[in-house]
């Protein structure tokens, strides 16, 4: 029997209740919760600089954080002090190589990324050698998801792809009307994508057929999130749309006083959904009607995606801070200064926040022993 999919999302949600953060958002529902908890108070554990930039979004599986930058690197570091284990290079030495601005994904011993020149590489995740890579027609910042034996990934050449994950094997392709900016959600038998065509498209995982499109009404820079029978997701044209599922339309819409673009993703929970803005700030709404439950303003706009840790909501701004919030009021609880700017999401595992900034500095932040 065919199960419904809000059992299925609720199951799905159950399976990755782990301490790794395998993908961008922490599970296939690109929801933002961190399982692990995190201390009352943030410490500097250890920090590693990269030749360039951060804005990929670390993942850590097994106690090793891996995390790509625009130097055209992507590291494997260990979560205990920082260590490094090994980098892989995305073109050959002495070469401009393409940076690495999407966030990477673990799974079955192998660490899967794309670049800034379209290429989705398939690393061993304990020797760091490349297994297989992919070529598409764009730039791919959106990161992998999983389904299965098979891997998803979207570029800007208009294209979410489903690739075998054993070697890269091209099993199906689904076009769209414009580029494909953020990850994929997995959620029962359907991956869901939106993007530059302004429609958020619901596809049968196992053929990479339409099964439905809803019109968004706008492009969508983010990754949508998933719970129960909506899809949360922000949009370029300034608005925070909560889509019905079942009725296959927009149910709600939050737009902030001043409009500006959403290009951050949403972290979800049972009341609330919680995404920054280019209007410079935090706001939370109400999961069932989109009113406004709180905002907090940063000094600079939030491209970083929160994440929810018990009652607290952790998200980095463009202001250089990575702030702590609480849940429920939206009160600052710290702020701690961690470079130029903060656009990546942060990741949390086994008790650490890791988290990189536009000046090329990898933070691990938890209590000291």
């Amino acid at each position: 029997m065919k199960l419904p999919l809000p059992l299925l999302i609720a199951l799905l949600i159950l399976s990755d209740a782990r301490a790794d953060w395998p993908l961008f958002r922490g599970n296939a529902l690109q929801s933002g919760i961190a399982t692990s908890a995190l201390p009352d108070k943030l410490e500097v554990l250890w920090k590693f600089h990269a030749k360039e930039g951060i804005e990929s979004t670390a993942a850590i599986v097994d106690k090793v954080v891996y995390v790509g930058s625009f130097d055209g690197h992507l590291y494997a570091l260990n979560l205990a002090d920082g260590k490094e284990l090994w980098r892989y290079r995305t073109g050959p030495e002495k070469k401009t190589v393409p940076g690495i601005k999407a966030p990477p994904s673990v799974a079955g011993g192998a660490v899967y990324v794309g670049d800034e020149d379209g290429v989705f590489h398939c690393i061993d995740a304990k020797t760091g050698m490349k297994r297989w890579t992919f070529e598409t027609g764009g730039e791919i910042t959106g990161g992998g998801n999983f389904a299965g034996d098979t891997v998803l990934i979207g570029s800007h050449d208009s294209t979410l792809y489903c690739l075998a994950k054993s070697d890269g094997k091209e099993l199906w392709k689904f076009k769209t009307q414009g580029q494909v900016n953020g990850s994929a959600v997995v959620a029962g038998d359907l991956t869901f994508v939106a993007g530059c065509d302004s429609n958020l498209h619901g596809i049968d995982l196992k053929t990479g057929k339409a099964k439905f499109s809803i019109d968004l009404g706008g492009q969508a820079g983010a990754t949508a999130a998933v719970l129960g029978n909506k899809v949360y997701v922000g949009t370029m044209t300034n608005v925070l749309l909560g889509v019905d599922l079942d009725a296959k339309k927009i149910d709600w819409q939050f737009e902030p006083k001043k409009a500006q673009p959403f290009y951050a993703s949403a972290a979800v929970n049972d009341d609330l959904v919680i995404v920054g803005c280019r209007d410079k700030n935090v706001h939370a709404v109400h999961r069932k009607n989109g009113e406004l439950a709180w905002s907090f303003a940063t000094k600079s706009r939030v491209d970083s995606s929160p994440v929810i840790v018990g009652d607290r909501v952790y998200v980095g701004s463009s202001d250089g801070n990575l702030y702590v919030l609480d849940l429920k009021s939206g009160k600052r609880l710290e702020s701690l200064a961690l470079g130029k700017g903060v656009v990546a999401a942060p990741a949390v595992s086994d008790g650490r926040l890791v988290i990189g900034t536009t000046d090329g500095e990898i933070y691990c932040l938890g209590k000291k022993e």
